[in-house]
Formats: structure tokens, C-alpha cells, sequence
């Protein structure tokens, strides 16, 4: 099965150039669950659809990402730039004192009563 990247690129050396400047919280690592940041109708694969990361590619630029249905068949395998996905976290994530209290100041009532998960797949809901 060849393995093609995003836009057509089918090997990491022609990817362009890229810096995620990740940072800790954010860091896709391998076996991560990770979801998809755009549309990708040429592939059946829309927004917010989850995935697994199963190969770290370019030196962590990219990523191998194989999608499952519900009986564990994989249905789809492709690479994707860090830039396209996000890591989903089950857990709770602890941030820092400083950047809580930024975040509480933009939040806004209709944050408060949207659930995150619309507002991903729904961004322009308010």
C-alpha cells in the first residue's frame, strides 16, 4: 500500500518545511488518539474524526495516522503534518496558575454553556 501525505507529497524528504513549536501539552507522540483539523473529503475523512497515530514521521513533523471503525478494522492509514491533527487528552491537564486565569478572563457565557466538543465540530456556533 503506498502512503501518501497530505496534497498529494508521497515520501517525508518533499514535505515543506515546518516548525509545530509544540508544546508539551500539545505534543502528538506515537499511539496518541488524535483527531483531524480539516476536511478531507478525497479520503472519506472529515473534521474531528479521531485517529490513532501508529508511526512519527520527519523527524516529528508528521505523522502516520490509521483510522478504525468500531470492531477495530482499519479503514484508512495516511500521513498527515502536525499541523492537522490534535491530540485528544481523557485525562485532566494540569496548566499552570497564570494561564488558567487568562483563560477564565476570555471566557464568555455562551463558553460556559457550549460543550468544547460542539464548538470543535461546529466552530462558528455561538
Amino acid at each position: 500500500m503506498k502512503i501518501e501525505f497530505f496534497d498529494g507529497v508521497s515520501h517525508a524528504e518533499a514535505l515543506p518545511e515546518y516548525h509545530p513549536g509544540q508544546s508539551e501539552v500539545g505534543k502528538i507522540e506515537l499511539l496518541d488518539v488524535v483527531a483531524l483539523t480539516h476536511d478531507m473529503p478525497e479520503y472519506n475523512l472529515w473534521r474531528g474524526q479521531v485517529g490513532t497515530v501508529v508511526e512519527i514521521l520527519s523527524n516529528g513533523d508528521a505523522f502516520e495516522v490509521e483510522f478504525s471503525d468500531g470492531d477495530g478494522q482499519m479503514y484508512q492509514c495516511l500521513s498527515f503534518l502536525a499541523s492537522q491533527l490534535m491530540v485528544l487528552h481523557h485525562d485532566l491537564i494540569q496548566k499552570t496558575a497564570a494561564s488558567s486565569c487568562e483563560n477564565l478572563q476570555q471566557l464568555n457565557v455562551y463558553d460556559q454553556l457550549i460543550p468544547w466538543s460542539l464548538k470543535f465540530l461546529y466552530p462558528n456556533i455561538t
